[in-house]
């Protein structure tokens, strides 16, 4: 009867064992996905509600903040490649500071630059990894977009709807400048001008290196999310 018992109590304790075991793989996938968010994006800009422009587009324009979801934000968006999964991770940073130059309806000069120190996902520990890690911000503080070639701006609607814009320039990251054209969405929007587009970029070409984490690696292509707001000065 002994021998009874001490075999029940045995067989419980595996189902036990088996339930928790059961409950741990159901739940560690779930508290992985939450550590590891999928950060916050930079979105396109928005023309919904825009107001016909209230200025000219002629004149010097410096980036800007502001309190709608138009407001300047810039970031980045690449894959986290798994041993069985592919996760989109984004970060983004409103510290950002620049100019653009527009004379006679011709775009002549702009320059847009980002502090890398404040780029941030909806993680810390991944903060601190992406930019000691991966974009070595100590020693590279800041990415810079220059544009290189006049543009035609004079045929931007002034009615508040989105137009499209060929910008050619030259970026830097992390020291290394490579060409970069990029048709971007273009709004005027009453007293701004808001320029928005995701680029592609190989991360290879600035010398951004995967480390070696323990399961993932970044994928070689990911995006420049950028969205720039721009009043006159």
């Amino acid at each position: 009867m002994a021998q009874q018992k001490s075999a029940s109590k045995i067989v419980i304790a595996i189902f036990v064992v088996l339930i928790v075991v059961l409950a741990l793989v159901a739940v560690v996938p779930v508290l992985i996905a939450m550590a590891m968010g999928p950060g916050v994006r930079t979105e396109g800009l928005s023309a919904e509600g825009a107001q016909p422009a209230s200025t000219d587009i002629n004149g010097q324009w410096r980036v800007t903040q502001t309190r709608d979801e138009n407001t300047t934000s810039v970031g980045f968006t690449f894959f986290e490649i798994l041993p069985s999964d592919r996760r989109e991770t984004s970060g983004s940073t409103q510290d950002v500071e620049g100019y653009v130059t527009i004379e006679a309806g011709t775009l002549q000069a702009g320059e847009i630059t980002v502090d890398m120190n404040e780029v941030s996902t909806d993680n810390e520990r991944r903060d601190i990894n992406v930019r000691t890690k991966i974009l070595n911000t100590n020693e590279f503080p800041t990415a810079t977009f220059r544009v290189t070639e006049p543009v035609d701006v004079s045929e931007i609607p002034g009615d508040g709807t989105p137009a499209k814009l060929t910008l050619d320039g030259e970026l830097e990251i992390r020291g290394e400048t490579r060409p970069l054209s990029h048709e971007f969405d273009v709004l005027r929007d009453g007293e701004l001008l808001v320029v928005s587009g995701d680029v592609l970029i190989n991360r290879n070409e600035y010398g951004v290196e995967s480390p070696d984490f323990v399961a993932a690696k970044i994928d070689d292509v990911g995006e420049l999310n950028i969205r720039i707001a721009l009043e006159k000065n």
